[in-house]
């Protein structure tokens, strides 16, 4: 079909044609951008923390009565716990990944005075703590019972003389890949000997990361966490993690009812928990993306049917002159394509436009090309869709009606 009459046609209408490929390029636009932060959310949702996630419970404790002998009662509770069936091991600490709360420090090489401090998560970590949480050991080893301190809530944290930290944290220090065997200072004057490199371990706060505290640094220190709040962490067999945190819960005010046990729940409940508001976000998104393209689609159903009315006698005509039914809903089809693909180029521009300001000021992701081609083809296909309705109504006229103006 010859596209020159089309343009012709369309340069009588401009404001129309105008507005429609306006809404094509701001859906685009929205859509686009929208697209690219529910992948990074979802993406961010499914990363794993580097424990044995499906078979791990964790409960919050907190002594009541007397605080004298805080070590042995937890201890005794630790031994209840292991005791339970379908239980493989169970450690007592201050905080495990996706608590949303833990504590931290600063981590800089010993061979280098100028080096950037890096914040990272720092885990209180007992010699059966590696096991408890699944995690996975690639170079080194684990510490020694000998090595494991007490640190008792309110005392002062002293630094230990051997460390274990995350694969992610040993690549930043040390880029060669030699950061087992080597010391690193952890906010503190005394050096601490990397002696273990676990694959993945994420921090406290990984749901809610920032370029200041990046989820996958953490490094791990040989104590026994000793307070009245003490979080455990259970890992079981599998398919047992439902019953055995019915039971330890049991077990542990059989043991002494001078205790609140709180936050008793499975790792799958933690992490959908702590990323509760990531799937909010995308849920929100993708509502008002639907109502974008619903929006966009009824403008372009709208103008054209109303041009449909406006040019009933020329359908018409070419109706009479021999123009078939698939002719004229070609026609509508070409014109609106010629539209929304005018409004889907400005979008995908607008779309890295915006991209850009957001990643700057928001410090979100930066999207590749993908997705402003991904967000256009989507509009475009529903513009096409959306013009089908009235050209058929276009093509259904009878020559002898529309020039009538029936």
């Amino acid at each position: 079909m010859d596209l020159i009459p089309i343009v012709r046609a369309l340069s009588r209408r401009k404001t129309g044609a105008i507005l429609i490929a306006l809404q094509v390029a701001l859906s685009v636009a929205i859509l686009s951008n929208c697209i690219a932060v529910v992948q990074q959310r979802l993406a961010h949702m499914r990363r794993s923390s580097g424990m044995d996630e499906a078979n791990i419970v964790t409960m919050a404790n907190q002594f009541a009565g007397t605080t004298e002998d805080l070590a042995s009662r937890i201890q005794a509770d630790l031994a209840q716990l292991r005791a339970i069936p379908g239980v493989v091991d169970a450690v007592a600490g201050q905080s495990f990944p996706l608590r949303g709360y833990g504590r931290s420090t600063g981590v800089w090489r010993a061979s280098d005075a100028k080096a950037t401090t890096l914040n990272v998560a720092d885990y209180a970590f007992s010699e059966r703590t590696l096991d408890s949480w699944g995690l996975k050991l690639i170079a080194g080893r684990n510490f020694t019972h000998a090595e494991i301190r007490e640190f008792q809530l309110g005392s002062k944290w002293l630094t230990s003389p051997v460390a274990i930290v995350t694969q992610a944290l040993a690549r930043t220090l040390f880029p060669r890949g030699d950061a087992l065997g080597h010391d690193v200072y952890l906010a503190s004057s005394a050096p601490s000997r990397i002696v273990g490199i676990v694959e993945r371990a994420e921090t406290p706060w990984a749901a809610h990361e920032s370029a200041t505290y990046p989820a996958e640094y953490a490094v791990l220190e040989p104590t026994q966490w000793v307070a009245t709040n003490v979080a455990y962490v259970v890992r079981t067999q599998p398919g047992r993690s439902a019953a055995v945190l019915t039971m330890a819960q049991k077990q542990l005010y059989a043991l002494s009812r001078e205790r609140v046990i709180s936050e008793a729940q499975t790792f799958e409940d933690t992490r959908a928990d702590q990323y509760r508001s990531d799937r909010s976000l995308g849920l929100i998104l993708i509502v008002v993306c639907a109502l974008l393209l619903a929006v966009t689609a009824l403008g372009i159903i709208a103008l054209t049917t109303y041009w449909v009315t406006q040019r009933r006698r020329q359908i018409g005509m070419r109706r009479a002159l021999g123009a078939r039914r698939g002719n004229i809903i070609q026609y509508f089809q070409i014109e609106n394509l010629l539209i929304a693909g005018a409004g889907a180029a400005l979008g995908a521009l607008l779309a890295l436009v915006g991209n850009l300001s957001l990643a700057t000021s928001l410090e979100m992701e930066r999207v590749g090309v993908g997705y402003p081609c991904f967000g256009a083809l989507i509009v475009v296909a529903l513009s096409q869709a959306a013009v089908t309705w009235p050209a058929l109504r276009a093509a259904s006229l009878p020559p002898a009606a529309a020039i009538r103006g029936q």
